[in-house]
């Protein structure tokens, strides 16, 4: 990962890259850029030129935008003018994304900060500094960034190293939920993710790990994730991941879809639909990444995370439409569609959840509908629960954390749909509002925890076709971050 250093003297001076952000509307309409005041003086009159050059340029100053100049001779020898828009920690991540891409020729830069700049601009720098260059490859060919260090000019380094600490903690934690979500199917059966978590949690104190292989949830009744998993030669995992500090006061749970891989079963995909189906796991990696990076940052608030890991496979042990599987703690579903398999593993977790952990509060994320992505495009989640102020408050982590996520309906006249004449529930109803449909069945599992639960379907967002702002093209780590922010202020 990038290393980035804060100093308050220049030592290295190849690229110096100064900010510039939107100065007030022009009669016309078009925005204007202006230099940004640095805490420490730029080096031979670099001040004035850039000045001049954000003029004669015609830059905007928008998050973002990047204008190089040649310097040859001097010192520095390439001057990089740097857009941060309107100076919020948002603009600062867009501007520190850009820059890792525009710049990921060199070796080394040096971005002048602003004075006074607040520790939110300086995480949202390092955000995007950090996740931008992520790429997943499994092999050596191929070019890689040659940026390897970046130091921070400040009037006071040692002000912001927590905030740098922080950053780099939920960077690291992003990654390892797009590695994990981006490895192909071929090797990451349940058991192999369950032994990733393993060796995670093995480097960080007072975190404990719980495994269930197929006996075991045989004997305690997790007929959901067994069914689900029950056509593969790689048998079901149930993982159990807590961190339970000293100081806790609130017990979160936090609960991951884990379809390793997604053939639809009997009631299979398209070729198409398929073979991205490598990231139908992305919540459980989200979750557990989520739980490593509060460990790391010693958060005050226990978190209990469950991962269901399943691969939804075709063979004569498959499970079939129309059967009805019984659910951790009794309750029953038929279902007629086998490619609606990730409530059914969520439904034995929620459940399991509910009558022996008994949190304060309980969120599961799922890579569950390809409704979520004809509702709210390719970047949103959907966000659904019961509780206004629980709601608002993932919201606005998910904001600060430059996820995206809407909020929507659990309508209760559909619930009917939910009725079965053979089972307590009919898992997957065929009358539209699909994401919508899904929150609601999963709600069922949530017992007297049903006005403390949030759902995040978080399909679409979970993969990204392209390279946007912070976000790399392939999975996406979505959730990591937003999660991270909301534990830090759940106390």
């Amino acid at each position: 990962m990038l290393a980035i250093r804060l100093i308050a003297e220049p030592d290295r001076l190849d690229v110096l890259v100064l900010p510039v952000r939107s100065a007030d509307s022009t009669a016309e309409g078009d925005t204007s850029a202006e230099p940004v005041p640095t805490a420490v003086a730029g080096p031979d009159g670099t001040d004035d030129e850039a000045a001049a050059l954000a003029s004669a340029a015609r830059l905007t100053g928008r998050s973002g935008e990047i204008h190089t100049q040649l310097r040859p001779g001097r010192t520095p020898g390439r001057l990089l003018l740097l857009g941060i828009g309107d100076g919020g920690e948002a603009a600062w991540r867009t501007a520190g994304a850009a820059l890792a891409r525009s710049a990921s020729a060199e070796t080394h830069i040096t971005i002048a900060l602003p004075a006074g700049v607040t520790p939110a601009a300086v995480r949202g720098l390092t955000e995007g500094l950090l996740l931008a260059p992520y790429r997943f490859r499994l092999t050596e060919a191929g070019d890689r960034p040659a940026l390897t260090d970046v130091d921070l000019l400040l009037d006071d380094p040692t002000g912001y190293e927590d905030t740098i600490a922080t950053a780099r903690t939920m960077a690291a934690m992003t990654h390892l939920a797009r590695d994990l979500t981006n490895t192909p199917s071929s090797v990451k059966t349940p058991q192999w993710f369950a032994d990733q978590v393993a060796s995670a949690a093995a480097d960080l104190p007072d975190l404990r790990l719980r495994v269930r292989g197929p006996a075991e949830l045989t004997t305690e009744g997790f007929g959901g994730i067994l069914a689900v998993g029950g056509g593969s030669a790689s048998g079901p995992r149930l993982v159990e991941l807590d961190w339970h500090p000293a100081n806790a006061r609130t017990h979160v749970v936090l609960i991951g879809k884990g379809i390793t891989f997604d053939t639809g079963g009997i009631s299979i995909k398209p070729v198409a639909s398929m073979k991205l189906m490598r990231k139908d796991m992305a919540g459980a990696a989200a979750v557990v990444a989520a739980t490593l990076g509060a460990a790391a940052l010693r958060l005050p608030v226990r978190i209990t995370t469950l991962t269901p890991l399943a691969e939804n496979m075709v063979s004569g042990s498959a499970f079939r439409p129309g059967d009805v599987i019984r659910h951790y703690g009794g309750t029953t579903s038929e279902t007629t569609n086998s490619d609606a398999e990730g409530r059914l593993v969520l439904a034995d977790a929620l459940a399991y959840a509910v009558q022996q952990l008994k949190p304060d509060l309980l969120l599961d994320l799922a890579t569950l509908t390809g409704a979520n992505s004809v509702a709210l495009g390719k970047r949103t989640a959907a966000l659904y629960s019961e509780n206004d102020e629980l709601a608002a408050s993932v919201l606005a982590a998910i904001e600060a954390a430059g996820e995206s996520a809407w909020r929507m309906p659990l309508h209760t006249d559909y619930v009917e749909y939910l009725g079965s004449e053979i089972a307590d529930l009919f898992s997957a109803p065929t009358q539209g509002a699909g994401s919508v449909m899904a929150a609601l069945y999963l709600r069922e599992f949530t017992g007297d925890l049903r006005d403390r639960w949030l759902h995040l379907d978080m399909s679409a967002p979970s993969w990204a076709d392209g390279d946007q702002a912070e976000v790399s093209r392939g999975a996406t780590g979505w959730g990591v971050r937003s999660l991270l922010r909301w534990l830090a202020d759940v106390n």
